[in-house]
């Protein structure tokens, strides 16, 4: 598969992970000392959605395009709010025209003494990625294999952060890099918070990776897993995943409240579940 965001930039997938995304940077920025965010699998930043590949799949309607519109209350609409207003800074003429990537949502939570280092693989991409943070002192695109810096990079010198693990699954085994590649970033730097994203296509595989998690002798593990229709005849995106690793401790409270808001607002057929399972720790 010819993986680019573009066609899927917006999705339910994407409200969920940047969703989680804010939840943890907000927490980070509780306290003054300086953080870093690393962003192993970046991609292009900002996406267009009147673009062709958008217009094409058209999922971000049934992603942003629902939220936008959804009904929260006073709580949930609190919890989601960073996230929006990342959405609404690169529509500044109101609507949803362009959808954030997590390296945007990212570096628009910062302070003025965090950093982002954006990491892209792929050349295009790269060049855009590097165009989009031209001139920007707090952020340091890097075009690198992301697996990579999951050594090479750990631990940052700010020794607090989060490293957002979010690899296209383009080619196979990617679920054995992320249990391998989390077991060796986690060994270099145990203290940071890691959220890596799995997509829920192959029941099967999704509960095998799930079980070597548990193995992988890390102490603490949340995982988050949301579906937004039954399992379907032929392999398809029917829902979304995220492990984090030290997770805050608000994190599991505040997913309560806003997965079934999330779930409400964009499941599409019945039956189909939102999850949040220890996987190690709680």
């Amino acid at each position: 598969m010819n993986y680019r965001h573009a066609y899927h930039a917006g999705n339910f997938a994407d409200v969920v992970k940047h969703a989680v995304l804010t939840r943890l940077l907000d927490y980070l920025k509780q306290k003054d000392k300086a953080f870093r965010v690393i962003d192993t699998h970046a991609g292009i930043g900002r996406y267009d959605l009147s673009s062709v590949e958008a217009q094409k799949t058209g999922e971000w309607l049934g992603g942003i395009g629902r939220l936008v519109g959804a009904d929260l209350d006073a709580k949930v609409a609190g919890l989601l709010a960073p996230y929006l207003e990342a959405v609404r800074a690169v529509n500044p003429e109101g609507g949803v025209k362009n959808y954030p990537g997590s390296p945007l949502i990212a570096r628009h939570l910062l302070r003025k003494q965090d950093r982002l280092t954006a990491i892209e693989l792929h050349p295009q991409d790269a060049e855009r990625l590097k165009a989009v943070f031209a001139g920007d002192f707090q952020t340091r695109m890097i075009e690198l294999d992301g697996w990579l810096a999951l050594g090479a990079h750990l631990p940052p010198k700010e020794k607090r952060g989060l490293v957002l693990v979010d690899p296209p699954f383009e080619e196979e085994g990617e679920f054995a890099r992320l249990v391998d590649g989390l077991s060796k970033a986690h060994r270099r730097w145990p203290g940071g918070i890691y959220a890596l994203w799995y997509p829920i296509k192959d029941r099967k595989a999704v509960a095998a990776f799930r079980a070597a998690l548990k193995n992988a002798g890390i102490p603490k593990l949340l995982d988050i897993g949301f579906e937004i229709r039954p399992a379907s005849a032929e392999p398809s995106l029917d829902g979304t995943g995220m492990v984090v690793v030290n997770p805050p401790f608000t994190l599991e409270s505040e997913l309560r409240l806003m997965l079934p808001a999330l779930h409400k607002a964009m499941a599409v057929a019945q039956p189909s579940r939102w999850t949040i399972d220890w996987l190690a720790g709680e």
